[in-house]
């Protein structure tokens, strides 16, 4: 009977790397209303209206509204585009679209 020797096991280690993760932040103003924030987070964001109110609410009572987690590109795009979003239209003396910042996730 010949004799095999034991194979050795073979480990592996598989190590997926993620990304850091990326807050885009709304932040509060006196020139935008409700219905303008609701409207840019429905289009920019898809969120639901129901969840685009609270964080209208939020953004009114905190200053600032956390409306995306996502990888760094998608919050740096997510920035520009309510930087692009323009004015509130409702409100005659806005002058731009709101301020916005992304931040690294805790």
């Amino acid at each position: 009977m010949p004799v095999t020797a034991p194979q050795p096991e073979l480990q592996t280690k598989e190590e997926t790397a993620t990304s850091p993760l990326w807050n885009v932040v709304l932040h509060n103003d006196d020139d935008h209303t409700y219905e303008y924030v609701i409207e840019m987070l429905v289009k920019l964001f898809a969120h639901s209206p129901e969840r685009a109110f609270q964080c209208a609410c939020e953004v009114d009572s905190a200053g600032r509204s956390i409306v995306e987690t996502t990888s760094k590109e998608r919050a740096e795009l997510k920035l520009e585009q309510i930087h692009a979003f323009g004015p509130d239209w409702r409100i005659p003396r806005c002058q731009g679209s709101m301020s916005a910042t992304i931040e690294a996730a805790r």
